[in-house]
Formats: C-alpha cells, structure tokens, sequence
C-alpha cells in the first residue's frame, strides 16, 4: 500500500471517529442509583459451626499428601 493510499484512509477513520463521538455527545443516560449502599464489609457473627472431623475426611481422601499438607496439581484443567 502506497503512502498517498494510508494518508487517504488515515484522513477517512479521522472523519469516522469524530461524526461518531459528536453523535455520543447526543446520547442521554439515565443515573442509576442503588438500592443500597455499596460497601465491603460484612458485620460480624458467630459464623458457622464446622464438622470436627473435616481436617480428618479431607486428609483421607488426599490422594498426595506430605505431613500436614495436601499436594495438589495447580491449573492443569
């Protein structure tokens, strides 16, 4: 492609993206608002009761194991 060929495409995408953010200028939104505060916090509890045996079950069916750790594949799948 020739230079004189770039420059009229370059001229064209110009012309292109500038009809298109007046049209954007047009556009009207409406606010949303929500229903309710946004935040990231949680109050605080008691929390649930574990099963005493979880620790146990879960090392039994841990194919690999070393001490008190589980050895697991990472990101294979």
């Amino acid at each position: 492609m020739d230079e004189k060929k770039r420059e009229e495409i370059k001229k064209e995408a110009q012309k292109i993206l500038e009809r298109f953010s007046r049209s954007l200028e047009n556009v009207k939104f409406k606010e949303k608002t929500l229903k309710r505060p946004a935040g990231g916090y949680r109050e605080e509890g008691k929390g649930m009761e574990c099963d005493p045996d979880f620790r146990k079950k879960m090392f039994e069916n841990a194919e690999n194991k070393n001490d008190d750790f589980i050895i697991a594949e990472k990101k294979s799948w």
